[in-house]
């Protein structure tokens, strides 16, 4: 930190993305400022899914356990036309995740929020300023003076590196002239959520209902709810739709009377759009601020905390002097084209499931049905696309892919490597302020080294190095790997020759 700084990083929104930056960035070492307009959480659900990755993230700060024990798992999601017919199924509880987690997890927003609230008052680093709102900023050189208020006092703060996490609404955004680009997709639906007194009298799973006369979604959810989600007509407008007796003959189908209580009701539009920049000067955006996307694939509040994942590692290299401020170009080049393919796979969803039409839902029928007889069903974890351009070394095909991680008896691997690069599979030539764990020897490593090296074995490598996002940047030589990793630290965001 400069001496004109009052803090390394101002981060503002104090939602599950804002505060998973915050709590990342103090793991190393950074001061950071924390501003949320609202004093409290607000109360009722909104987010229902994170992925076995974002458990993983969480695991890093050491809420995991708090947030899997509101959380539910989820085994199945299935789409169904309006005679039952299994259109899609996607058997989530079936194939063992990646990161060591369940591949899906149902979620109480409310409930994770005060977990991480918990932590984040746990942290010397992190100065947390609640009911205070963001006005606007300015930079000069090196330098970013945040202005804002509490309770009409108007206050500011210098720091390095300005982080946006408020949301699709983001005052960050519009300050630094940032705009985002529709995609062209946007439903309105109707959103209720409830209280679960008799779970043996809702569904299973997790179901899209493809109706042409109302497309519905109904989730199971973390901490006992239960959501349904209904598609609006064109002449419905949100009064009306949030009437109890239009809500009562919505869930009448359902046969839930008894089985729950209304906790609230809400219509939203469901949209695609993506930031044409995440960055302006010393200024980024991550989270709603950067992109949007409908809740198809229950991978919005995921891509969010995927993107501080990213970007606050590389903010940590930055102003420890280990990197160059160029590295922060990396940070859309490597997550935009992962977020578009989300965004693509919701969208795709969301088309199946919005079909209006009885003739065309007929077709969607029969096209989907042959074409699940012909090829079977998923299974596990939603697959992630590999980050393809930026911090990545050409040369190797498991390059952008997330390094796995190993359990045993209740361990997981990651919590014995430890924070920042690894060096899988050889010690030497090591610089410990590149790299925080290597070997696969090391006494620690004894339950997993046999894994590890078998992994190796499989993909056909003496030694990976892998960034502290857990993403590998490539394998090969070791000493090779070393050099192009610290080089590219301080290269321009592109592939690593």
């Amino acid at each position: 930190m400069t001496a004109t700084c009052d803090f390394d990083v101002v981060v503002v929104g104090a939602g599950p993305v804002g505060l998973v930056a915050a709590l990342l960035l103090a793991k190393q070492g950074i001061s950071v400022l924390l501003l949320e307009k609202e004093r409290s959480i607000f109360p009722l659900p909104r987010a229902a899914h994170i992925d076995h990755e974002i458990m993983r993230i969480f695991q890093s700060i050491g809420v995991a356990d708090d947030v899997s024990s509101s959380s539910e798992v989820s085994t199945r999601y299935e789409f169904l036309n309006v005679s039952g017919d299994v259109l899609m199924r996607f058997d989530t509880g079936r194939a063992a995740a990646l990161s060591g987690w369940p591949p899906s997890n149902m979620i109480h927003q409310p409930s994770i929020e005060h977990v991480l609230r918990a932590r984040v008052a746990e942290c010397d680093s992190i100065d947390t300023r609640y009911g205070t709102a963001y006005r606007h900023h300015e930079t000069c050189g090196e330098v970013v003076t945040v202005h804002f208020d509490t309770q009409g006092k108007a206050s500011q703060a210098c720091c390095r590196f300005l982080l946006g996490c408020d949301g699709a609404n983001s005052a960050v955004r519009a300050n630094s002239g940032l705009s985002l680009v529709d995609l062209g997709f946007s439903e309105r639906w109707l959103v209720i959520d409830t209280k679960v007194i008799d779970s043996s009298r809702l569904p299973r799973h997790n179901l899209q209902i493809c109706d042409p006369e109302r497309p519905t979604t109904s989730v199971r959810m973390g901490a006992g709810r239960h959501r349904w989600e209904f598609m609006l007509k064109a002449e419905e407008d949100e009064d009306s739709v949030s009437a109890p007796a239009f809500v009562a003959n919505l869930l009448a189908r359902w046969d839930v009377d008894g089985a729950v209580e209304l906790e609230r009701t809400a219509t939203y539009t469901f949209e695609a759009r993506v930031a044409n920049d995440w960055m302006q000067d010393r200024v980024l955006i991550a989270g709603d601020a950067a992109h949007l996307m409908p809740p198809f694939a229950g991978q919005g509040l995921c891509s969010g905390i995927r993107d501080v994942e990213n970007l606050t590692w590389k903010l940590g290299a930055i102003l420890a002097g280990r990197a160059s401020t160029s590295l922060l170009v990396s940070y859309q080049t490597e997550r935009e084209p992962h977020v578009r393919a989300m965004i693509d796979l919701a969208v795709m969803m969301g088309k199946v499931v919005c079909v209006t039409d009885p003739d065309l839902a007929l077709a969607r029928d029969k096209n989907l049905i042959e074409t699940r007889r012909a090829s079977g069903d998923a299974s596990g974890a939603i697959p992630n696309p590999k980050l393809g351009t930026g911090l990545l070394q050409a040369k190797s095909n498991i390059a952008g892919e997330l390094f796995p991680q190993f359990t045993h008896k209740g361990s997981r691997s990651d919590d014995l490597f430890g924070h920042g690069a690894w060096l899988i599979g050889e010690s030497i030539g090591i610089d410990g302020n590149t790299l925080g764990a290597a070997g696969v020897s090391i006494p620690s490593l004894s339950y997993f080294s046999p894994l590890v090296s078998q992994w190796l074995d499989d993909k056909g490598y003496n030694a990976v190095l892998v960034r502290p996002d857990r993403v590998i940047f490539g394998g090969g030589n070791a000493a090779e790997l070393i050099t192009a990793y610290a080089d590219g630290l301080y290269q321009e965001a592109r592939v690593v020759a």
